[in-house]
């Protein structure tokens, strides 16, 4: 991606090691639930590991100008203000990943995924549709977190 995009080989390369990551960090969650191997450091670590991932295409997606930045914008300032929430009342209460959460995630990284692979035309465009209906429930699941946070009250 760092070389301007056009590379087809390239971009399978990019679109492989993002898949994998995925699949891994995916793998990681499961296996450590249910094992009930949940540990400080994971609850920490995993998100910003998952921002971290998701935040890179998306820049370098907007970048190459495959996404407009407006999306990436937005996309990132509810991640990172949600992350940061969720640290902030980690002593009060664990803010759950919902339904919706996940599904936000899922449509992320296939939206993501399919805007990497040197797709072009009609196939390019389901992926910028999975990015916008990414970007909706990404914002309505945002909101839903922080009107849960709101509904706990002051803290005692």
């Amino acid at each position: 991606m760092a070389q301007g995009g056009e590379n087809t080989t390239l971009r399978w390369v990019a679109a492989i090691i993002f898949a994998v990551a995925t699949a891994t960090d995916w793998l990681d969650g499961d296996i450590a639930r249910r094992r009930n191997i949940v540990t400080d450091f994971g609850k920490i670590a995993d998100p910003i590991a998952d921002k971290a991932l998701m935040g890179a295409a998306l820049i370098g997606l907007s970048y190459l100008g495959e996404l407009a930045w407006w999306v990436t914008i937005v996309i990132l300032i509810r991640e990172i203000g949600i992350t940061v929430m969720r640290f902030v009342v980690i002593r009060r209460q664990v803010l759950a990943a919902s339904r919706g959460g996940k599904l936000k995630t899922a449509l992320q990284g296939l939206g993501l995924l399919l805007l990497i692979l040197p797709l072009t035309g009609l196939l390019h465009g389901v992926g910028l549709t999975v990015m916008y209906a990414a970007l909706v429930v990404t914002v309505v699941t945002g909101i839903d977190y922080v009107m849960q946070v709101a509904r706990w009250g002051p803290k005692k």
